[in-house]
């Protein structure tokens, strides 16, 4: 008959001790019921003790009243009944009682004593009456009547009140313990659907730094040689009509290549919107949240759309980022053929490889850099992965020569080495270094942070900076 917290916190606006009005009403209620029952009894009392019957229901109406307190006091009650059960009054305070303390958060061993007091006060002081009325005559029943009627009746007045009290406290104890539960499960799914909304913003930005790392790498080398080509087109189109021809082919060629690696992404980032519904269909039909597990994944586009799911349905949430890792298996090949971000990824895209670095070096000869490339160590296969990111490193920095130090004499080595990969790119000191270049190329500065991106995904490191002779460095290690 007690209250959890939370219903005391939620409803506890009735009177003293009582958390609601309407449990302050059956106590009274009780309580008046009770106060009849023993003042009615005390007629009885009065005239068996020699006493007055005003003094004798008067008595059994204070007694009565007890039972108003059997929430806050459920031992005194029970003492109480205890106390007037040889005036054979307070039997309903006495069940009430009992029903109460057993259905508190009192020990069971004070419930257990004080249920058995009430037993043997009832079992005395019903086989006393019942012996006085057999040997009074006025029970016409053998021997057997007297300890029989006795044993049941103390039986039925204590053992109801207590099991049905235990059975009540143990019911309210375990919705409670459901309740919290409950609670504790809507508090981690609440939590569940904010880190997979974390997460699907995480992937987004992913998502977006990939694509732009990509599309740096893809446009920016081979616009850079076709802005270089055009200049020397410019300046020996009159003087060198048969070299101006040859730059113009060259031209032509770096705009198809770089064409060619912009249709391969485009194509690679549009093969994955099937991908998406399905994950976006999969994500509205998970109904089982509690089966789901926030999982870190790759950046792919599925991760735009599932975010836009959080966004509408929080909780839901968890069943999208379940449906996202589970379609990974599916999407990841196709979306790692470009981003080349992480060991495992396969690909039906094959991006460039170290075999394709003479090519690179040559365009870049081609367009008038003093470049020399030097290789050490047995020239091995290495994964997809690590040679798309040891060729853009290379690439890169040879963009940001033609950029920056146009001109100068640039060395490009590369080491294969037992357990590691190892790639310099270092330009000598450009001429004329205040007088500028006859072609400025724009730079964002992505290119070094996206080359450090690359090789720190493969566990690797990224050192660039300028070097005493006044040139520039960049090197990478990235482990095989």
């Amino acid at each position: 008959m007690t209250t959890t917290g939370e219903e005391h916190t939620a409803a506890g606006t009735g009177p003293w001790w009582w958390v609601r009005w309407r449990s302050a009403v059956l106590d009274a209620g009780l309580a008046l019921a009770s106060a009849a029952e023993c003042g009615g009894e005390g007629v009885r009392f009065a005239h068996d003790a020699g006493l007055p019957v005003p003094i004798g229901v008067v008595f059994g109406v204070i007694a009565g009243s007890v039972l108003l307190v059997r929430r806050k006091w459920p031992i005194a009650v029970v003492l109480v009944s205890i106390a007037i059960t040889p005036a054979q009054m307070g039997f309903l305070m006495g069940l009430v009682g009992l029903y109460t303390l057993a259905a508190s958060e009192l020990p069971r061993r004070i419930t257990a004593a004080l249920a058995a007091m009430s037993f043997a006060g009832m079992l005395i002081v019903t086989f006393v009456r019942t012996h006085q009325g057999v040997m009074s005559g006025d029970v016409t029943m053998g021997d057997w009547f007297v300890p029989f009627a006795s044993i049941t009746t103390a039986i039925g007045m204590t053992a109801p009140p207590v099991l049905l009290g235990l059975y009540m406290g143990a019911r309210r104890r375990l919705m409670e313990s459901l309740r919290e539960r409950a609670d504790s499960l809507e508090r981690e799914l609440q939590l569940l659907a904010e880190r997979a909304e974390e997460r699907a913003e995480w992937a987004r930005n992913e998502e977006r730094t990939r694509i732009a790392r990509e599309m740096h790498d893809v446009v920016a080398h081979r616009v850079s040689l076709m802005v270089v080509h055009a200049a020397a087109l410019q300046a020996i189109a009159r003087k060198d009509p048969e070299k101006a021809v040859k730059n113009a082919a060259l031209v032509g060629d770096m705009g198809r290549q770089a064409l060619t690696e912009l249709r391969e992404m485009l194509g690679v980032l549009r093969s994955g919107n099937g991908a998406d519904g399905r994950v976006s269909a999969a994500a509205s039909s998970s109904a089982a949240l509690s089966s789901s597990s926030p999982s870190s994944s790759s950046s792919s586009s599925s991760s735009s759309s599932s975010g836009s799911a959080v966004a509408a349905v929080p909780l839901a949430a968890v069943g999208v980022a379940a449906a996202v890792a589970a379609s990974r298996a599916a999407d990841g090949s196709r979306a790692g053929a470009v981003s080349g971000a992480g060991p495992g990824v396969g690909g039906v895209v094959e991006g460039p490889c170290l075999a394709e670095l003479d090519e690179l070096v040559g365009q870049s000869a081609a367009a008038g850099m003093v470049v020399a490339l030097s290789v050490e160590g047995d020239v091995r296969a290495y994964a997809r992965e690590i040679e798309q990111t040891a060729y853009r490193v290379v690439q890169e920095a040879l963009t940001n020569v033609h950029k920056h130090a146009a001109g100068a004499k640039t060395y490009v080595r590369l080491a294969h080495r037992v357990s590691e990969i190892a790639m310099q790119v270092e330009n000598e000191c450009p001429p004329e270094v205040g007088a500028g270049s006859s072609v400025r190329l724009p730079s964002g500065g992505n290119g070094l942070l996206g080359m450090k991106e690359r090789v720190a995904a493969l566990g690797g490191v990224f050192v660039s900076g300028p070097t005493d002779a006044g040139g520039f460095r960049v090197s990478a290690v990235i482990p095989a």
